[in-house]
């Protein structure tokens, strides 16, 4: 899956968490586009079986699009959290380098990471 289609999961995710319902605006505005490259993204990830979306309704994630999306918030709020939190890297730049990386790091790196994350917070608290 490209980067982009990625973004798109995790920004549903994150609205549907905040809100409970997704629509075309919600995402346009949260990921700073146009309703219309909304549109075209959705085709794509409901092709692809990741979300469900009636004509211009709500979008709703399948099962597959909630794992997908699950794991790429994972890996974002992982890595923001080492930038900030083991690194000192303030927060805007944490949150635009995670965003960066999220989408290429392999997944043993990730798994690694994410253990020495989880050591790295109980041993400092």
């Amino acid at each position: 899956m490209k980067k982009s289609g990625e973004d798109y999961l995790e920004a549903v995710l994150q609205i549907n968490e905040e809100s409970g319902r997704v629509r075309t605006t919600d995402v346009a505005n949260r990921l700073g586009v146009s309703k219309p490259s909304v549109n075209r993204a959705m085709k794509v990830l409901a092709a692809d079986g990741y979300i469900e979306q009636q004509t211009y309704g709500e979008i709703h994630l399948t099962e597959k699009g909630r794992l997908k999306a699950a794991q790429v918030y994972f890996r974002h709020k992982t890595l923001t959290s080492f930038f900030i939190d083991v690194l000192g890297v303030d927060a805007v730049t944490a949150e635009e380098d995670a965003c960066l990386i999220e989408h290429d790091i392999s997944s043993v790196t990730m798994e690694r990471l994410a253990s020495f994350l989880r050591e790295y917070l109980q041993t400092d608290t």
